[in-house]
């Protein structure tokens, strides 16, 4: 059985930093592209940053960049969102995604996996 369970959201003043986490288990993880998306009330879930399962470069969305960092560690089957920089509309339920040896998808149809979510919340 595959889980993926997010962890270290939480309430932060806008400049702020946080490090979210998603651990996995009942999957190679390593086979694995993994991709953080976001979902704030009344809008779609929208693509943040994906980190492939073959290496090379990681991806971020335009928004983040420069701010957001993701990065993975196969050894212990998990996946970071640094987030730094932090603004008010960065405010959202934060989900990490596995696909399959995917592409580093930005549509979140295309993954196989889905973590509970974690809520970020940036005050002004």
């Amino acid at each position: 059985q595959v889980q993926l369970v997010e962890s270290g959201g939480g309430l932060v003043q806008a400049g702020g930093s946080l490090r979210l986490s998603c651990s996995a288990s009942g999957l190679t993880f390593s086979k694995y592209t993994m991709s953080w998306f976001r979902q704030a009330p009344g809008e779609e879930r929208e693509f943040v940053a994906t980190d492939k399962w073959s290496g090379g470069p990681t991806y971020s969305a335009d928004f983040v960049k420069g701010r957001f960092t993701i990065s993975r560690d196969d050894a212990k089957n998990t996946v970071y969102l640094e987030m730094n920089s932090l603004k008010p509309e960065d405010t959202a339920v934060y989900y990490c995604a596995a696909d399959l040896r995917g592409s580093g998808s930005r549509q979140w149809n295309e993954y196989d996996y889905w973590g509970q979510g974690t809520q970020v919340a940036v005050s002004s």
